[in-house]
Order: C-alpha cells, then sequence, then structure tokens
C-alpha cells in the first residue's frame, strides 16, 4: 500500500470552467488529472486531496466531480479548500460521498495504519494585505487544527499525516500558529496545495516531511508520500 497526495484538481463538470486561462501548465486539464492518476495509483493505495476539489457552488453538482475521482483507482481523503463552496455540513458530506472516499473536518480519521487529519488553513500573518479578518479566519484555523491533531493523537496508527490546504507560513516563511502545532505533535508527513504561481512554499519543518502537491506544479500526478508496503 502506498501513500499519495494530490491537491487542487478543480474539477467542473456541472459547468466546465476551462483552466488554460491561468496558465499553460494547466494545458490538458482535466484530462491530464485524470490520466496521470491512473498511471499511477492502484487500487490498494490512498489518495489525499487537500482542497479546491471541484468549481461547483451546490453539493449536488459537485457529486458529479466526486463521482469522477471515486472511479479512479485508491481510497480517497477530501478536505476542504478555499474554493470548495459546495461542501456542506460534514454529516450531510459523508452521507453522500461514494465508496471509498472520506472526509476530514475538525477530526481525524485511521485508514490501514494511516492517521490523516488537518485543515483548511488559511493566510499567515506578514501576508501582503493581511486584514483583520484574515486574523479571525486563520486563528480560527488554528483552532481547528489543533482538534484534529488531538483527534489523531488518540488513533492507533503506523504513519501519520497532516493536510492543509493553504501553505502553513506565508511568503516569507515564517513560523506561525500551523507550523508550531505540527511541530508540537511531529507527524510523518505535511501535504499542502493552494499555490499556483512562483511563490515560496516551505520545504522542510523539523523531522515532518514537507510535501506541496498542487496538481499544476506535479503535472497532473500524484505524488508519492509514503511506499508502507503489505
Amino acid at each position: 500500500m502506498r501513500l499519495f497526495a494530490i491537491a487542487d484538481p478543480h474539477l467542473s463538470r456541472a459547468q466546465p470552467k476551462p483552466m488554460d486561462v491561468f496558465g499553460g501548465n494547466w494545458e490538458g486539464h482535466p484530462q491530464a488529472f485524470f490520466d496521470g492518476w491512473r498511471e499511477t495509483v492502484g487500487e490498494n493505495d490512498i489518495v489525499l486531496v487537500p482542497g479546491d476539489v471541484s468549481w461547483a457552488m451546490r453539493l449536488e453538482d459537485a457529486l458529479l466531480d466526486l463521482e469522477d475521482i471515486a472511479a479512479l483507482p485508491g481510497r480517497k481523503v477530501l478536505l476542504r479548500g478555499n474554493h470548495d463552496y459546495w461542501w456542506p455540513s460534514i454529516s450531510k458530506l459523508r452521507r453522500a460521498l461514494p465508496d471509498g472516499m472520506y472526509a476530514v473536518q475538525n477530526d481525524a480519521l485511521e485508514l490501514d495504519g494511516v492517521v490523516v487529519a488537518g485543515t483548511r488553513g488559511w493566510v499567515c500573518p506578514g501576508s501582503r494585505g493581511f486584514t483583520v479578518e484574515d486574523e479571525r479566519v486563520y486563528r480560527r484555523e488554528v483552532e481547528r487544527l489543533a482538534l484534529s491533531l488531538r483527534a489523531a493523537r488518540a488513533l492507533e496508527g503506523r504513519y501519520r499525516v497532516v493536510m492543509l490546504h493553504f501553505p502553513p507560513t506565508n511568503p516569507r516563511l515564517e513560523p506561525s500558529g500551523f507550523t508550531d502545532l505540527i511541530e508540537e505533535y511531529a507527524p510523518d508527513a505535511l501535504v499542502f496545495g493552494h499555490v499556483h504561481g512562483e511563490e515560496p512554499v516551505l520545504r522542510s519543518l523539523g523531522a515532518t516531511a514537507v510535501h506541496f502537491v498542487a496538481a499544476d506544479h506535479l503535472g497532473f500526478r500524484p505524488k508519492l508520500i509514503a511506499d508502507l508496503g503489505g
């Protein structure tokens, strides 16, 4: 069994939204995303999808994209991104998810010894244009990460991974409430996406392996996080 991650699919089957307007690295999307996944992931693998899954505004429309992902190999663990406006209450979402698809929100889960925690995150203090409202959302998301990490600590597992959608630092890579918590709990890996472009992103954090997994950055091929055998 292997653990992969890929963020920012930005799917839109209900109302197609071409992504190549955001740059040439999106050429071939979304088919490149589906092809890259099928060429990389096996049925026994787990794939983390930390946010910006679908452009849909309603769950009913997003389910078209969720079903397309569900049809791909492996088991999938979703996290909400800043563009996932369709995301309802977690109880409603979990009732609607296709088989083999899971979601994390203010909690944690365990799949075959892999413990997954995480939260959406937000822009961090020191980011350009950071506002009083950003500070409020940032503090809330730090507390949600703390809730998730505490839930993860109560679960048995051989490999621990944290998902964020946003990077855990500002572009100057300064420490934040997110990095403080991750260093305290010391998971095996951290994955995040969100950034499209040349903005610097965190590449290391103590003993925790750090993986930037925005789909366009990866060439639409899920990134191997760990080969856990078995």
